[in-house]
């Protein structure tokens, strides 16, 4: 009564807004079409409701696609339905796209009746694409009068040629369009499936083709009138009783009675990932006459092999059966597909090379295997061979195409999808890899436009454009995107996470502190999620707080080890990355390419040959063949004084790239060997030379004082960028040559804007010359220069302040030094580190915390009387503050922290004929002077690498610099 209450007063004062809006009457209609959706709604429910899960008939019920978003979620998902019938409604593809989409992701559904919908060629793609993906998503399916055409047969034969599908009872009967033209895949079809045991078809063929599939299949082929329901329920039923018995026989212990037992068996032990086990049974029923095993034991084994990557195993298998293969397509199948995913290419292509009649799914294996075997020009090559390829092959060529990543690949790719089946882009998997190949050959306008046309985007797609957008560094453009999906997954986030690293700013940073808390916790149990997370925090600066994630997570994964080491190496902290590889070795994770790339980085940092020689010799020799790891050791070793292994590394490189050589001329470089440097630039081919390689053979002249040789070489390239520029001033300005240095900076900053680095290179150089008053000039140009960034200029007030007090005008340097205190800058702490015992020993200026402290003063006390005795005087000019009561000149300068290494090496072994100190400041010429004499003196090669170089002090007395620095 109170809703006819309601209702009466509804019609007799209708709602004012809807007055101004539309009629009296057609708001009513509104209200009546709302009421007949509600109805329908909860009648589908009670449906539901009162259905049994194994049996759940919603058949007859006019239900449309709107309503199978309830089906799946309520039947499927919350009833865990085994059996549904939704036979005779008006579902179309779109709405069995709801059921594909739940299958997908693994659903108890396994007996599907659609007939008597409309779903046509379009919704039969839908399916057979899913068979594709998981062939044993389904064991029953009725697809009889549901306007199939010869196409969509055709697509369901494809796919139930997949070796591992489980159908055994279809019906295509009842489709007028499906004629003659469909047999061939039905005959090609059922050479592959042994499964399939009953096939219902239509009486519309003709005789000859029906007696053709009868001489062949007659046990497996029943040709129906139209309409014959009732054969067609009672089918149906016998179909549930075997799902409920084969269901009550997984769930049980069993005793193998039959080799259709042992094959279900074996089969669920697969499914479980329970590998080992299926070989076990294996072994244990059929190892010994394996000659009398059926196919479908032999491909669960070789299922089995395949998964444990047991190429041996696999193998004896093969041998023992060959005599039984030549006809099987399916056990070809499945041992293609072992041996390419073993890596074992060539016995793949000779398996393939033996089949005449190659299918479709045997050629998208061989594709797949040449992909995964990274051979994909092959994949290529074999794709040419296909006449009409399906959705699969095009997937597959795509997929070789983003491999490659080249111009050839993008014209093939493109002309291929110019000619598929406009249904084919109906298929979210096939558009994703479309995306992904588009991006990566660079083509994101294609990509864009194919995108903006799909109607239904998965989140496949997204994560496509997304990856394609940073990999051409378009963060912005990705996380755009981002804001489109309502629903992201872990994938996504990782790709999000990847954007903002590529950002990299302090905005971006409390995005990601955000966004990590905002996502479920589940997602952190995706180590590579959290890696990128841990590389967006490092690369937004927020080192703390990415060592705090890190330190709170139970299970640290290597890509969770190679994001810390990488941002640890970025922020110079190479002690901690060394720490974690040894943290990593306790924990028994085994390292890969990107953990030993990350350990030679801090290697490289440190600089001491001895260390490196240690953790070196922990890396498997197949890693130091590895092109890029050559690279990184050639670094290593340059920037560890060791130029002999850094050039026998580079001479037996079998690759050698633009990195190599420029690796190899910055080791040149940075050891003093500059006409070494410039002699290897002019035999590189000129079309590897870059940015980096011209940088660092004019760092190599610079260092060497071969001013000509940098000039020809700046004159001869052709596009001059602000750092080449910036490399040529720093020559000119170390070889005192500063009017030339000043016109070159004239030179960029007519046509450009001004820039700091210039001039601070000119500033280096006139320190070496002690000229305070050019010095003086300079600085003053740079404030005018630079008016608005006095905190840049920090380091530029640093350098005048020395210059004063290296003139001797110690007034100004003490002026410029409280103008310093007032801006609260801060002077860089010197320190170095030398390796003694293979432990790493730190030390910074008059350093007293080493626990032999002591011992290490008195030996630079005997130190310093040996250098006086040697005619050494201690320079002032390098003291750069008023000295304390209690110091005196020399107490100052033997404080200097590469002095105290040196000395730390003697206290701890007396004999040492070696000693090597890293220095993160440029060395001073006081120490430079005393090292060479202590070089002498105690007959211990000394090498020091500084901020800008290496020096190599000799038992001679002199240094490879030739006091040229």
């Amino acid at each position: 009564m109170a809703s006819t209450s309601s209702n009466a007063k509804m019609k007799e004062q209708p709602p004012k807004a809807m007055d101004k809006k539309m009629s009296r009457k057609e708001y009513y209609e509104q209200l009546r079409i709302q009421e007949a959706i509600d109805t329908k709604k909860k009648n589908l429910q009670d449906a539901i409701d009162r259905n049994e899960p194994h049996n759940m008939n919603l058949g007859k019920m006019q239900l449309e696609n709107t309503g199978m978003e309830t089906v799946v979620e309520q039947a499927i998902k919350r009833k865990q339905c085994s059996s549904l019938i939704l036979e005779d409604n008006m579902i179309t593809a779109d709405g069995i796209a709801f059921i594909v989409d739940i299958l997908r992701r693994g659903a108890s559904l396994k007996l599907l009746r659609l007939s008597g919908n409309p779903i046509g060629d379009d919704g039969a793609d839908l399916i057979a694409e899913l068979l594709h993906e998981k062939p044993d998503a389904l064991i029953g399916l009725w697809m009889s009068n549901v306007a199939l055409t010869n196409r969509g047969v055709q697509l369901l034969m494809e796919a139930l040629e997949h070796p591992h599908s489980t159908m055994e009872i279809l019906d295509l009967s009842d489709n007028k369009n499906a004629t003659d033209e469909s047999v061939d895949s039905i005959l090609e079809m059922f050479m592959v499936n042994k499964k399939l045991n009953n096939l219902r078809y239509g009486n519309i063929l003709s005789e000859k083709k029906r007696n053709n599939l009868k001489e062949l299949y007659g046990g497996k082929v029943t040709f129906l009138a139209f309409s014959d329901k009732k054969h067609n329920s009672m089918w149906h039923r016998l179909l549930i009783n075997s799902l409920s018995l084969r269901t009550m026989f997984i769930k049980r212990s069993m005793i193998i009675g039959s080799e259709l037992d042992l094959v279900a068996k074996m089969k669920f032990f697969n499914d479980e990932k329970q590998f080992k086990k299926t070989l076990q049974l294996f072994d244990k029923h059929k190892e010994q006459n394996i000659e009398t095993c059926s196919n479908s034991i032999i491909i669960q084994a070789l299922k089995a092999c395949t998964q444990l990557r047991d190429l041996k195993r696999g193998s004896l298998i093969h041998h023992r059966i060959s005599s039984q293969i030549k006809n099987d397509s399916s056990i070809l199948f499945s041992l293609i597909q072992l041996y390419m995913q073993c890596g074992d290419v060539t016995n793949a292509q000779s398996l393939f090379d033996t089949i005449i009649k190659k299918s479709l799914s045997i050629y998208g294996i061989m594709m797949k295997g040449y992909i995964k075997n990274n051979m994909p020009n092959k994949a290529i090559e074999l794709f040419h061979q296909i006449k009409k390829p399906d959705e699969i092959i095009i997937i597959f060529l795509c997929n070789a195409g983003a491999k490659l990543e080249s111009t050839e690949a993008l014209h093939l790719i493109k002309e291929a999808l110019s000619q598929i089946p406009k249904s084919f882009f109906s298929n979210v998997r096939l558009v994703a890899s479309a995306l992904d190949a588009l991006m990566k050959c660079g083509d994101i306008l294609h990509a864009q436009s194919l995108f903006n046309k799909s109607k239904n985007k998965s989140l496949s797609m997204y994560g496509a454009m997304m990856k394609g957008y940073v990999k051409h560094n378009r963060p912005h453009e990705a996380i755009a995107l981002f804001n489109q999906i309502k629903d992201p997954d872990e994938v996504i986030i990782l790709l999000l996470f990847n954007a903002y690293a590529q950002i990299g700013s302090n905005e971006v940073l409390s995005l990601i502190k955000k966004k990590s808390l905002e996502i479920p916790q589940s997602f952190y149990s995706n180590d590579y999620l959290v890696a990128s997370l841990l590389d967006a925090l490092i690369k937004c600066d927020d080192l703390v707080y990415a060592q705090s994630l890190f330190n709170s997570s139970r299970c640290k994964t290597i890509s969770m080890f190679g994001a810390m080491m990488s941002g640890l190496n970025k922020e110079n902290n190479p002690f901690k990355t060394l720490s974690l590889f040894n943290e990593m070795k306790t924990s028994g994770i085994k390292s890969n390419r990107i953990i030993y790339l990350c350990l030679i980085k801090a290697l490289s940092q440190i600089g001491d040959y001895s260390l490196c020689k240690s953790f070196i010799e922990e890396i498997p020799n197949h890693f130091l063949i590895d092109n890029q790891c050559q690279t990184a050791l050639i670094d290593m070793y340059g920037k560890s004084g060791c130029i002999d292994q850094a050039k026998q590394i580079f001479e037996k490189m079998s690759q050698l790239d633009h990195i190599g050589y420029t690796a190899m001329i910055n080791s040149y470089g940075l050891n003093g060997m500059g006409t070494q440097a410039v002699e290897l630039y002019h035999q590189m081919p000129l079309e590897s030379k870059n940015e980096v390689t011209h940088i660092c053979v004019l760092n190599a002249c610079s260092h060497s004082g071969l001013v000509d040789e940098a000039r020809s070489i700046f004159q001869n390239t052709q596009i001059k960028t602000l750092k080449i520029f910036t490399s040529m001033v720093d020559c000119l300005s170390r070889a005192s040559f500063f009017e030339e240095a000043q016109k070159l900076i004239d030179e960029f900053e007519h046509n450009q804007q001004f820039v700091l680095p210039m001039y601070m290179a000119l500033l280096s150089g006139v320190r070496n010359d002690k000229n305070s008053q050019l010095s003086q000039q300079i600085y003053d140009r740079m404030k005018q220069r630079f008016p608005d960034i006095n905190n840049s200029l920090t380091p530029a007030m640093i350098l005048l302040a020395n210059i004063y007090a290296s003139s001797g005008e110690i007034n100004k340097a003490s002026d410029i030094k409280i103008q310093l205190a007032k801006f609260g800058a801060k002077k860089k702490v010197g320190l170095s580190w030398t390796v003694v015992f293979g432990q790493l020993y730190e030390f910074r200026a008059h350093d007293q915390s080493h626990p032999r402290s002591s011992e290490i003063y008195v030996e630079m006390e005997k130190i310093s009387k040996e250098l006086i005795e040697h005619g050494h005087q201690y320079d002032s000019s390098w003291i750069t503050r008023p000295l304390d009561h209690d110091e005196t000149i020399a107490s100052v300068l033997c404080g200097h922290s590469e002095k105290l290494a040196i000395a730390w090496n003697f206290v701890a072994n007396p004999n040492t004929s070696r000693i090597q100190v890293t220095k993160n400041l440029r060395v001073c010429g006081d120490c430079h002077r005393a090292t060479k004499l202590i070089a002498a003196i105690r007959q211990c090669e000394i090498v020091v690498r500084d901020a800008n170089r290496i020096h190599h002090f000799y038992t001679n007395g002199k240094c490879s610099c030739n006091d040229y620095f």
